[in-house]
């Protein structure tokens, strides 16, 4: 599998502070065996968020995004309005599994408004900004997400959960 993590976050992009998040997140991806994982910075701004995700898949030919971060109230969290922009069909079920298995562990996790969707052939999820959120989202919808793309590839057969 391809995959893009994407962490969103004004001051990791302008260095002034460290990216635990997307860091954490390639090492467990690369350590799952088969996948090829790409890894970027970009600021909480949509347009930025659109343009750097496009490139990856064309340039890159990406099956999984995984943004990190950008998902809460704050003013320049944008993150899921620059995924509803770029998706074709939304995956809300995928996005409220996230909160709800969170929820046993983290009792704000019902105030991320990260959402999930496919852009043609590739699947683009929002996950938290911190690192143990992210990690622990993407681990629940782990198996969810071969299946997804099996779905996509028109590989029933090869998609079973």
């Amino acid at each position: 599998m391809t995959i893009l993590v994407l962490t969103v976050s004004d001051r990791a992009f302008r260095g002034e502070k460290e990216d635990l998040t997307g860091p954490e997140l390639v090492k467990y991806l690369k350590n799952k065996g088969d996948n090829s994982v790409y890894y970027d910075i970009v600021p909480d701004e949509k347009d930025a968020i659109k343009e750097k995700i496009l490139s990856y898949i064309k340039e890159r030919k990406i099956r999984v995004v995984l943004t990190c971060g950008g998902t809460g109230f704050a003013k320049r969290d944008v993150t899921p309005e620059a995924t509803r922009e770029l998706i074709e069909k939304e995956a809300p079920g995928v996005a409220e599994f996230m909160r709800i298995e969170n929820f046993k562990n983290n009792k704000n996790s019902f105030l991320s408004r990260g959402v999930c969707g496919v852009l043609n052939d590739t699947v683009i999820v929002n996950l938290p900004g911190s690192p143990n959120g992210a990690l622990e989202s993407y681990k629940i919808i782990e198996k969810l997400l071969s299946h997804c793309l099996g779905l996509i590839n028109g590989d029933i057969k090869n998609c079973a959960l």
